[in-house]
């Protein structure tokens, strides 16, 4: 059986990493925060900023002051830009792709850990994690990068009416969605570095990997005989006085 266990903890750590990067990718997913448009007639928009998402776009209004008042946006939605519909496909393929990652992940660490005698699937789990772990990166990077260009190009956006925004803002910034994404994407992206570089992946871990010497409980064992003791100088196996208690008796005889 051989132990892996001590040539993995980096790869241990990216697995934590690329949960906690899953985690983010999913918040990024759901957050309205991508694009932040600032609108000047301020009679329905009551706080004459918007938050446009790829889910939906999200406003407070006079009606309820304390509430968002949001529209959805869909797939199929004409008036929506090409980078909204796409972002919507690429962020759920990445937290799919994601999930399968970090199963691989998971199970490459328990294979490491657990000292498994079947490890010829060694290489395919570890390059599956750390490929999956990168497709998940390109998959949010991707149109985390294509609405950041859209916004820093001041895009516009033809709204429905019933949406009550404006086709172009006075003013957009890059949301905190997308920075939270951009950070979801770099963590990942180390996860997936830290599985496809764990030599073993490369190398058959028999050739390196310390060996068990056996089952402590089944053997073999290794048998260990003391040395006899040398006979005595007169040969006799038995026991001499001490030459010291003769001469004190001489002394002194009763």
């Amino acid at each position: 059986m051989i132990y892996l266990a001590d040539t993995a903890h980096w790869q241990f750590l990216g697995l934590v990493v690329g949960f906690l990067s899953w985690i983010l990718t999913m918040i990024t997913a759901g957050l309205n925060e991508w694009r932040l448009w600032r609108v000047a007639d301020v009679s329905v928009v009551t706080s004459g900023v918007a938050w446009v998402g790829i889910w939906r776009a999200c406003f407070y209004s006079h009606v309820l002051p304390s509430v968002e008042t949001c529209r959805r946006i869909g797939l199929s939605d004409a008036f929506a830009p090409v980078e909204i519909p796409a972002a919507q496909v690429l962020v759920m393929l990445a937290v799919v792709c994601g999930l399968a990652g970090n199963v691989s992940a998971a199970v490459a660490v328990r294979m490491v850990y657990f000292s498994l005698d079947d490890r010829r699937s060694i290489r395919v789990v570890f390059l599956s994690a750390g490929t999956l772990y990168f497709l998940t990166a390109m998959l949010l990077l991707v149109p985390l990068v294509w609405n950041m260009n859209s916004v820093l190009n001041n895009s516009t956006i033809d709204f429905p009416p019933d949406f009550y925004l404006p086709a172009a803002p006075v003013s957009q910034q890059v949301g905190s969605a997308i920075g939270l994404g951009m950070v979801a994407s770099i963590l990942m992206l180390i996860s997936s570095l830290l599985f496809l570089c764990y030599r073993f992946a490369w190398r058959n871990p028999s050739s390196e990997a310390p060996r068990d010497t056996g089952d402590p409980l089944n053997g073999p064992w290794q048998v260990t005989t003391l040395k006899r003791k040398a006979d005595l100088p007169n040969g006799s196996k038995q026991g001499q006085d001490n030459p010291a208690f003769h001469t004190e008796e001489e002394r002194n005889p009763s």
